[in-house]
């Protein structure tokens, strides 16, 4: 046996045995390199901080661009002015949340002094009243079809999955170019001998497409969620339930669903979120028209902050306030809901 190839390339002295001698090189430098201060370190401060030490690059990072870009938008909430450094922006309050707020009806949005803040609120809780439905319920049926025992569930899941690895502003050109008046849709309908449809100068069209678009590119991502729920679940309890002649329907709400709830929840909560801050796909998508059809809270944001002519840092940053705060209730209340269901 030591005279075959395999084995001579396993000797000490092979050419493998050196090339990868080599290769852990810089590894086991960096390790001699680091080794006396870290053990300096845990000797003085003891084993249970040294966790502390490993989770410091994590803190400043999540404190250098999360933390602290919430605290300056916080910040230029409660000032005014058009100068971009916090120094030199004169502090008034809560004027700008008073000027969003300043409404005959929140139902109306005509009634309120920033009408277009309001028409992106109801056209956003639109939008994610039906988007976060869908995909969540065709996230479900795709999960429940890809764990069956189907011929190629591998390509399959491969497929439903593709559209998460595009770019939001690739999927959106992609669809208009399909839609648009003289698109690829509307030669087919006009092929069949239909009539040319303009889906984006119809309101109630442009918020259809715009949930679809957004549905058929983030589906693949809560599919694979709840796919991996899916598989969790033990095998003996589906062997049981088929030993007793359950119906399938009720083996769904007895044993699939009520072991699916966790990932569900995750599911519903980040559909949530993500529904709420969409911006690229339907800018790019209907530019937030016809008119204001679709157009979206942060979308009015953007708009408000860099895109108008007169710039207005603080009314955007207490736009931006205002949407971070309702997604924080609305994820307590889902996880609160979660924890008492489990109860």
């Amino acid at each position: 046996m030591s005279d075959t190839p395999s084995a001579a390339r396993l000797q000490p002295g092979s050419a493998a045995t050196a090339l990868a001698r080599v290769a852990v090189l810089p590894v086991d430098l960096a390790l001699r390199l680091f080794d006396p201060p870290m053990r300096w370190l845990q000797r003085a401060i003891g084993v249970r901080r040294m966790a502390y030490v490993f989770l410091l690059p994590n803190f400043a990072f999540f404190g250098l661009f999360v933390f602290l870009p919430i605290g300056i938008n916080i910040v230029f909430s409660v000032t005014g002015g058009a100068a971009l450094f916090p120094s030199e922006r004169p502090y008034v309050g809560s004027n700008q949340f008073a000027y969003l707020f300043d409404c005959g009806s929140f139902l109306d949005p005509a009634s309120c002094r920033e009408d277009h803040f309001w028409r992106g609120v109801a056209n956003t809780a639109k939008f994610v009243v039906f988007q976060v439905t869908a995909m969540v319920l065709f996230s479900l049926i795709t999960a429940l079809v890809l764990n069956m025992k189907i011929r190629g569930r591998g390509f399959f899941r491969a497929v439903f999955f593709f559209p998460v690895l595009l770019s939001p502003v690739v999927v959106a050109l992609i669809w208009k170019w399909i839609l648009q008046r003289d698109g690829l849709l509307n030669a087919a309908i006009t092929t069949l001998g239909g009539q040319k449809i303009l889906f984006f100068v119809d309101p109630s069209w442009a918020m259809f497409w715009a949930v679809f678009v957004s549905v058929w590119a983030h589906m693949g991502f809560y599919t694979l969620i709840l796919l991996a729920g899916l598989q969790a679940i033990p095998a003996d309890l589906y062997e049981a339930a088929e030993m007793d002649a359950t119906p399938r329907w009720r083996v769904l709400t007895r044993i699939t669903l009520p072991l699916l709830w966790p990932n569900m929840i995750v599911v519903i909560v980040l559909a949530l979120i993500k529904g709420a801050q969409t911006f690229d796909e339907v800018f790019v998508l209907t530019g937030g028209g016809p008119g204001t059809a679709t157009l979206m809270v942060v979308q009015y944001i953007y708009e408000t902050g860099f895109a108008s002519q007169v710039q207005n840092f603080g009314l955007a940053a207490a736009a931006s306030v205002v949407l971070g705060l309702v997604l924080f209730i609305l994820t307590l209340l889902q996880f609160a809901a979660a924890r008492r269901k489990e109860i």
